[in-house]
């Protein structure tokens, strides 16, 4: 018998995994990995090398790939590279090897402060008049040591900064362009999301107000919170259709963080968070697209919110809820991926992670609808030898 050919494989693969997707059951149980800083423990780099050059990090990504039969994955999922963030001189970030070790994992700066955060209580009608005009003329200015705001004298930094981070985006999408092709036509393997997507909620706790911030806002400025979130909602929408799937079968991702339980109650997620993020979430589906809830912390009290989407909109993915419970809850509408605890790749013994393994095959994936995963991404604490015996799991245990 001839083996498949290296597009014979992709075709394979792709119609597992969209199969899984549509909460339907495939020949077996797909493998999808968003495999981050781990990477670099395969191809022999340290954090700083994944995030200063960014040939090494999608260079480390491939050589994983090579050592997995895996479905899908993530194309480079170390998501920041200091060619850009440093071209302008990003204030918002520490990264490897220079705020931090070489060995750590790039970290996100709160804003601790309203004095410190991108956009400060007073401008809040400014921005919800306008967000583009208020990212370019006051955000970008704030982000940058270098980006200068109108009325102030140009320099040669500004100049160049603009230029410089202008031309590292550009190289950096397009190095995602080819890692995706270079997939496909070199290992058959299918590149897990197509465009990227963040609640209107989240984009303001994250980017504008911080943590605290929204925090702050949810009780003594709550009208005008909701109404920053109604703005920005359509540009959320637009950025993850421009660059979706031309062929609606590789899901958007959605990432979702500060709306988790942990964080807000459930009042506060069903007021603020969650009527936008339904709302952009079913005009999408709409046009054909599945997004994947790449449900970061834990969601549980929520996921009866997320039953009122229409069926099959999207993949939940499972972090720290329990899987089985979730299967339950909602597994009847919408299909599961992840649920494999870092933990277990990092410390776990070979007999934990296949009984783990197999349990979620029996219990989650008996009728289709669950795609293998970490419970997050993997950074530099998941070792190679348990990811490869939760490889060998799902392929042993996920036939059908």
């Amino acid at each position: 018998m001839m083996s498949k050919n290296k597009e014979e494989l992709y075709q394979e693969r792709m119609n597992r995994y969209y199969t899984a997707m549509q909460n339907e059951k495939p020949d077996k149980v797909p493998i999808r990995a968003f495999v981050a800083e781990a990477t670099g423990n395969i191809a022999g780099m340290n954090n700083q090398e994944l995030t200063h050059v960014a040939q090494n990090a999608f260079d480390a990504a491939f050589e994983t790939f090579k050592e997995f039969d895996w479905d899908a994955a993530m194309a480079n999922a170390v998501n920041l590279w200091t060619g850009m963030t440093e071209s302008y001189g990003t204030t918002y970030y520490k990264v490897p090897g220079i705020q931090l070790d070489v060995h750590e994992t790039f970290q996100f700066i709160e804003p601790t402060t309203d004095e410190k955060a991108m956009l400060r209580p007073d401008e809040y009608d400014r921005f919800i008049e306008d967000p583009n005009e208020f990212v370019l003329n006051v955000w970008v200015p704030r982000a940058s040591k270098y980006f200068l705001g109108p009325g102030s004298e140009n320099t040669t930094y500004n100049n160049m900064a603009w230029l410089k981070a202008g031309a590292g985006m550009v190289t950096f999408f397009n190095m995602i362009g080819t890692q995706v092709e270079r997939m496909r036509r070199e290992l058959g393997l299918v590149s897990a999301i197509s465009g990227a997507l963040k609640a209107p909620f989240d984009i303001m706790a994250d980017a504008f107000r911080g943590f605290r911030g929204v925090s702050n806002d949810l009780y003594r400025r709550p009208d005008k919170l909701l109404k920053a979130v109604e703005a920005v909602a359509p540009h959320m929408k637009y950025v993850a259709l421009s660059g979706a799937d031309p062929e609606k079968k590789v899901p958007i991702c959605l990432w979702m963080h500060r709306g988790a339980t942990g964080f807000f109650s459930k009042e506060v997620v069903k007021k603020f968070f969650w009527p936008t993020l339904r709302e952009i979430t079913e005009e999408i589906y709409a046009e054909g697209h599945q997004i994947i809830y790449y449900a970061e912390g834990k969601w549980g009290k929520d996921l009866d919110l997320f039953l009122e989407l229409p069926e099959k909109s999207i993949i939940f993915h499972c972090d720290k809820d329990d899987i089985f419970e979730v299967h339950k809850r909602i597994g009847h509408k919408f299909a599961i991926s992840g649920g494999v605890p870092n933990d277990l790749l990092a410390f776990g013994t070979e007999e934990e992670i296949r009984s783990f393994c197999k349990k979620v095959i029996n219990e989650v994936a008996q009728d289709g609808g669950y795609i293998m995963d970490a419970e997050a991404l993997m950074q530099n604490d998941t070792k190679f030898e348990n990811l490869k015996i939760m490889t060998d799991a799902c392929n042993e245990y996920g036939v059908y």
